[in-house]
């Protein structure tokens, strides 16, 4: 266990505790209130929570070795999950093994604090490392569709989220009111809380779609009501979780809620150009892995070098 968890830290994680306890009383007692009501989905979306929020939660508060295995695990997933929905080729069998042994390698650069090797492994020696060897196994049929496509999976489920490993290992220095610790919450809770506020506020006063054909459910009304409340929980927990001044901490609130935006409706095209509904069913309620972390997908490197380019 940690023993330098900043006590910032371990109140925002009691907070979060007490909105799943809220969560749960709540949707026990519309089940005994109004027995008709269908509530299958979103006890299964509060029990997916209670189990993403705790093995979030033990990251934060394991040896740093731990926590950055459970995100090495999350990328595996990830990768694993996006690899299972893309046509690949018989013949590239042995070149997604490169991929999967990119992800210890990546963390473990993490784990060194290599931060130059970080940066440049997946988007440089990776990507001419996949074509390289596939070349070599002599089938052209569809090459540079499964190069790009190998790629484009091993950016978002190693690189990207790989980000958010790397904030939890800055040094306190960078974060005197929560270190990595605080950091990752901060982006995580933003990201998520972005997610089902657009949601909410799109219920509520949603009328134009922003993007119909890709996911039509976004509205206008959903976008500008979940950066404003994105903003408000920035500017509510900033100083306790991150060293950001009041105009940083606006500016990442409007980040983080506009690319979170942005990643989700990517992953949506994903999904729409590969005909499913969803990416998989390891979360009941959510779906895969992949729509659970579709925001993180671009919140997290944004975040991350926005953070390293003030403090660090």
């Amino acid at each position: 266990m940690r023993t330098d968890l900043h006590g910032n830290v371990q109140i925002a994680l009691a907070v979060i505790l007490g909105v799943l306890v809220s969560a749960s009383l709540v949707t026990r007692l519309l089940g005994w209130l109004k027995p008709d009501m269908a509530l299958d989905e979103i006890r299964s979306r509060v029990r997916s929570w209670w189990i993403i929020a705790g093995l979030f939660g033990m990251a934060l508060v394991l040896e740093r070795g731990w926590a950055l295995f459970f995100f090495a695990w999350v990328s595996y997933l990830a990768l694993k999950e996006y690899l299972s929905l893309i046509p690949t080729r018989r013949a590239d069998r042995r070149v997604l093994l490169w991929a999967y042994m990119a992800i210890p390698l990546q963390y473990l650069w993490i784990g060194m604090e290599w931060y130059g090797m970080f940066v440049v492994f997946v988007p440089v020696f990776l990507f001419l490392a996949i074509p390289a060897r596939m070349v070599l196994i002599g089938d052209t049929k569809g090459f540079l569709r499964a190069a790009g496509t190998l790629h484009w999976g091993a950016m978002i489920t190693i690189f990207s989220i790989g980000h958010l490993a790397y904030l939890l290992v800055l040094p306190s220095t960078v974060n005197p009111n929560g270190a990595g610790p605080g950091l990752v919450l901060f982006l995580v809770v933003l990201t998520q809380l972005n997610d089902v506020s657009q949601f909410m506020w799109g219920k509520a006063v949603g009328r134009a779609r922003v993007m119909p054909t890709v996911s039509p459910n976004k509205t206008w009304g959903g976008l500008l009501g979940g950066m404003a409340t994105t903003v408000a929980l920035a500017l509510a927990c900033y100083r306790a979780l991150t060293p950001l001044a009041l105009h940083e901490a606006v500016a990442a609130g409007v980040m983080i809620s506009v690319f979170g935006f942005v990643g989700d409706v990517v992953i949506s095209a994903v999904k729409r150009d590969l005909g499913v509904k969803d990416c998989g069913a390891l979360l009941p309620g959510h779906g895969g892995i992949l729509d659970r972390l579709d925001s993180l997908t671009f919140t997290a490197p944004l975040f991350f070098h926005f953070v390293f380019y003030l403090y660090a």
